[in-house]
């Protein structure tokens, strides 16, 4: 289906459903009750527990959810006087899966159908798959993420007003074998419950830091890739609050911490041959590959909100932090925003390392995807690989990135390219809610202003 202003957003046939809940991934084909979904407009799974009796008719009818989640900011607060409005939606027939706390239930993914769907970044996502597939394209992707794990509850956090927090796992090395033997039935279990959801773990060691975890998710085709990454942020937290932990995926937690990322890798395929390889080419790329990335590099500074869309994001793009600070790119160079992966030919992809644990998925996969397949339908030429350290490179000013959210979402506003890739209603609406976060942070007065401000001796 053509959105409003020009983004390929697609909307589910309800013929395919044939009024059955089975739908792969583990999902059992008669469940006693479904958890149906739908991703707001900040990556949190906002869902209804419903009949399976009820959820296999919606399946074939589809079914109402409030518009409220395109008019409120990350702490639910709405920020525009609405009706508030029930729209339609339809259940995605591939995205059923099992639902992780209870035996023989499942969980579904829905999203709202055309016009008002076009302002949802999964749909978006979904398009842009489409977009590849038009070009002969498949997408194979996988995000990984860092978190922390506190040994704290929603209300110890309260009490304590976010400050002086215990960790979880308090002495943890990177790539410790100590934290994974003490923790090992936990961990155990936290990796069978992503199991049962049907997302694979690739891996899953320490980081730098007490309680710091790494989890690089295994690769998926089409928009399975995000929806596993907004699905495991979401179980990870319900998870770890279910043993009284609490998992952070914010991207900076401290100035005394290291930054939390949130990697996509991502590769197209054609024909079943990895498009982004050529053996007689220098560094291996396709000609498709440099126009991909030619794509993201120039796109990134005017499209940099849709992957790091909150205020603490900006906290992590420092230099030396591990986080990229400008629009560059480089064979193998973890300092650069998108590196290029290419020692296996079958496996060449780019690792966009500017999302943080923060992100949306959805957001920063259509980001990526649509700047990706922008470069190749207008034969983007990047500009020179990166062979040293970005941090200590002068960047050219139209390859800065924007320093705070609210100059992000400028930026976003003014970009003629995210307005054809995504169309007016996503764009607009979009900086809309980023704006009403930045208005939130600017009405508060924190720690560091009082102690600075309060002058005293």
């Amino acid at each position: 289906m053509q959105g409003s202003s020009g983004a390929q957003v697609t909307t589910k046939d309800s013929n395919q459903q044939a009024g059955t809940v089975a739908g792969g991934q583990g999902a059992p084909s008669d469940p006693e009750n479904v958890h149906l979904g739908i991703f707001d407009a900040n990556g949190v799974f906002r869902h209804k527990k419903v009949s399976g009796a009820k959820a296999a008719k919606l399946a074939k009818t589809g079914g109402p959810f409030c518009d409220i989640l395109y008019s409120w900011d990350t702490g639910e607060v709405p920020q525009e006087t609405s009706a508030f409005v029930d729209r339609p939606t339809m259940i995605d027939p591939g995205a059923w899966r099992a639902y992780p706390f209870a035996e023989n239930d499942a969980l579904a993914i829905s999203d709202f159908a055309e016009p008002f769907g076009a302002k949802s970044a999964r749909n978006q996502a979904q398009g842009m798959v489409a977009r590849a597939a038009e070009a002969g394209f498949t997408v194979h992707s996988a995000f990984e993420f860092e978190f922390t794990v506190f040994d704290e509850t929603p209300r110890t956090l309260r009490q304590k007003s976010y400050r002086n927090l215990d960790h979880f796992a308090e002495g943890n090395r990177t790539y410790s074998l100590q934290t994974e033997a003490l923790h090992h039935d936990l961990l155990a279990e936290f990796e069978a419950v992503m199991t049962r959801l049907g997302i694979t773990l690739d891996a899953m060691h320490t980081e730098l830091g007490p309680g710091f975890f790494e989890a690089p998710l295994l690769h998926a085709e089409g928009l399975k890739a995000a929806d596993d990454a907004a699905l495991f942020k979401n179980f990870a937290k319900a998870f770890f609050l279910r043993n009284g932990l609490t998992a952070a995926f914010m991207a900076k937690l401290s100035p005394d911490l290291p930054g939390q990322s949130g990697h996509l890798h991502m590769s197209l395929r054609k024909d079943g041959a990895a498009a982004f390889a050529d053996a007689d080419a220098e560094d291996g790329l396709s000609q498709t590959a440099r126009h991909f990335v030619g794509g993201i590099v120039t796109l990134m500074p005017e499209m940099l909100a849709l992957c790091s869309h909150t205020i603490n994001a900006y906290k992590r793009m420092i230099p030396g932090a591990w986080a990229p600070t400008w629009s560059s790119w480089g064979v193998q160079n973890r300092t650069a925003a998108l590196r290029v992966i290419n020692d296996d030919t079958a496996a060449t992809r780019i690792e966009f390392r500017v999302p943080a644990a923060d992100t949306n998925p959805f957001a920063a996969y259509a980001m990526c995807l649509g700047a990706g397949m922008y470069g190749i339908e207008h034969g983007i030429e990047p500009p020179a690989a990166q062979t040293g350290d970005c941090y200590a490179v002068e960047a050219p000013e139209s390859l800065r990135f924007p320093r705070t959210l609210s100059e992000a979402a400028d930026r976003l506003e003014a970009s003629d390219a995210a307005r054809s890739i995504f169309g007016d209603d996503f764009v607009e609406t979009y900086v809309k809610l980023r704006r009403y976060e930045v208005e939130a942070h600017n009405a508060q007065v924190g720690a560091w202003e009082l102690a600075r401000y309060l002058e005293v001796v």
